[in-house]
């Protein structure tokens, strides 16, 4: 039985596993999106996560518990200086997995995993926009149409008494 071992082993030996995801989380990070399995990003996201939030405090001993995991001074170098600053006030959640549709050789599905704040298509650009909340809008929703409506009425009354 499999009580509590929630680790995706990808058919891999514990060695081969680790050197797998240790290159997919630097190739994440000097790229910001790489094109995988879902399986293999699904694991990919429990792996990185954490050493992006490491990357948060910039001291020598979380630079070298980032490197024992990745193995590659680029990629170091490049999460703490600029994927840190980028995801500092983000309490969590810094990847997105996209799927893609199914590989054509095994059928496997694939898809896109990327770091949040580097997609210009779904960041917010615009401040302007209305935060959106999940509360019902009827208790005070109706309200303001029903302010807005009596409005509008008035301002069609007063443009018909302008041009009488």
């Amino acid at each position: 039985m499999r009580h509590g071992k929630k680790d995706n082993h990808l058919g891999r030996t514990s060695q081969h596993r680790t050197a797998l995801m240790s290159n997919m989380a630097s190739s994440l990070i000097l790229n910001k999106r790489i094109e995988t399995s879902v399986a293999k990003a699904k694991a990919l996201r429990k792996y990185v996560e954490p050493l992006i939030t490491k990357s948060k405090e910039d001291s020598t001993h979380s630079r070298r518990i980032v490197f024992s995991y990745l193995q590659n001074k680029v990629s170091v170098k490049e999460l703490f200086d600029n994927v840190s600053e980028k995801i500092s006030t983000r309490p969590g959640g810094y990847t997105r997995i996209i799927k893609t549709g199914n590989r054509l050789g095994d059928n496997a599905e694939t898809c896109i995993i990327e770091l949040v704040d580097y997609n210009m298509l779904y960041s917010n650009n615009t401040k302007d926009a209305k935060a959106k909340t999940r509360r019902s809008r009827r208790s005070s929703g109706s309200g303001d149409t029903k302010a807005k409506a009596v409005e509008a009425k008035t301002n069609v009354e007063s443009t018909e008494t302008e041009n009488s």
